[in-house]
């Protein structure tokens, strides 16, 4: 599909994030059709790689594809000047700058905001934009303990365990996507803009969800299950013959249905099993139980008789194996690329589905400055002008 019948390209999205959750809420709206431009400074005044890992590494291409790129040296005044005349027509700007840096350059909300009212201007911090902790750096991991979720994570007694993949990052860039469509569709109705802000802490609690709710309400600090399900029990790992799958037969007919499917109808005369609160207490002995059935069967075998019984449960799979899992491979999660430097390759696809808007194929992710004098020119810069700021490498 082309990118104009895109349900977002009617929006201009001026990106001035590094890293991954700033990059993560842009990388939303490129993904469907918004005219998303990439700011970075000139290779002439930066010559580092910069944070986010190699430019044609997995990473990089995976979070920037779909942007267009441009250079801008905002350590100018002038750059910063040619920054507020592309705000000036953009709908949306993303920065990760630690709050005080924006302030500093004189490119903050309130300074956007006199130049182009219904700028939706839109930041990501590590634990927010004022505050106590507002200046300090921040990080993934850092915000994953500071959030929880590194005390509920691992086996029990196991000590802190981090997540296996940056949750607090994406979810604080998927969350401002939000906060930003949220404020789009807003604007609809007063004309205005806003200042939408996330970070990395409030992601991260807000995700921890019914564990949170566990303390606030009920007065409970979740500890840490391995791999059973916190309060559903039987859900967890099981071995079998062959190596390990998940099985979920929370509740009591998912309980008997498992027991009867594994041949196991001893195990619902046991007192101590006969409710899901006695499950939850015996939780150890309940899954050696019901391994010791597993065990001995296939995984592929038991995971369909499982299925066919209505019982949830599925394989553990490696990356590799999962990409080539037939229902993977129906929902096209992985979107080919072809690149001008890698070639055909591939990038993890969007989880949304639309019945009226499909992409086929993602554009790869642009070189420092690829795009800047078309897309000055787009703006209304002259291609002399453009010439003289880029030979004064203000762009």
């Amino acid at each position: 599909m082309n990118d104009k019948a895109l349900p977002l390209s009617r929006f201009t999205v001026l990106d001035l994030t590094r890293v991954r959750a700033g990059p993560t809420a842009a990388r939303q709206f490129a993904d469907w059709g918004a005219n998303v431009i990439k700011i970075e400074p000139p290779e002439s005044i930066d010559k580092s790689k910069g944070m986010g890992g190699a430019r044609h590494g997995p990473d990089y291409q995976n979070i920037h594809r779909n942007k267009r790129a441009i250079t801008l040296n905002l350590k100018d005044p002038e750059g910063i000047a040619l920054l507020k005349r592309l705000a000036a027509k953009a709908d949306v700007l993303i920065e990760n700058y630690r709050p005080d840096v924006k302030s500093r350059l004189g490119i903050d909300y309130e300074s956007l905001r006199k130049v182009n009212p219904r700028l939706v201007y839109a930041s990501i911090s590590g634990f927010g934009q004022d505050g106590p902790y507002a200046k300090r750096p921040g990080f993934d991991q850092i915000a994953q303990g500071m959030g929880g979720l590194m005390s509920i994570t691992g086996l029990p007694g196991q000590g802190p365990v981090r997540a296996g993949i940056p949750v607090a990052d994406l979810t604080a860039g998927m969350y401002c996507a939000i906060g930003i469509l949220i404020a789009l569709l807003e604007r609809e109705v007063t004309g205005k803009g806003q200042w939408v802000q996330s970070s990395l802490l409030q992601a991260q609690i807000a995700m921890l969800d019914f564990q949170a709710a566990r303390w606030l309400i009920a007065r409970e600090v979740p500890p840490q299950a391995g791999n059973n399900h916190p309060t559903s029990i039987p859900t967890g790992v099981f071995r079998t013959a062959d190596g390990y799958i998940n099985i979920a037969a929370a509740g009591q007919h998912m309980w008997e249905r498992l027991c009867k499917e594994l041949g196991a109808e001893d195990l619902l005369s046991i007192p101590e099993f006969a409710t899901q609160e006695l499950r939850s207490e015996h939780r150890d002995r309940v899954n050696a139980e019901l391994e010791a059935h597993t065990v001995k069967l296939d995984s592929n075998k038991l995971i369909d008789s499982l299925n066919k019984a209505g019982v949830p449960c599925g394989p553990i799979y490696t990356i590799d194996k999962m990409f080539e899992d037939p229902q993977v491979k129906h929902l096209r999660m992985a979107v080919p690329v072809e690149s001008p430097i890698l070639g055909k390759t591939h990038v993890v696809g969007q989880a949304i589905n639309m019945s009226r808007h499909t992409r086929d194929s993602y554009a790869p992710a642009p070189e420092r400055g690829q795009h800047t004098d078309e897309v000055l020119a787009e703006f209304g810069l002259q291609a002399g002008e453009i010439a003289d700021l880029r030979k004064r490498q203000i762009v």
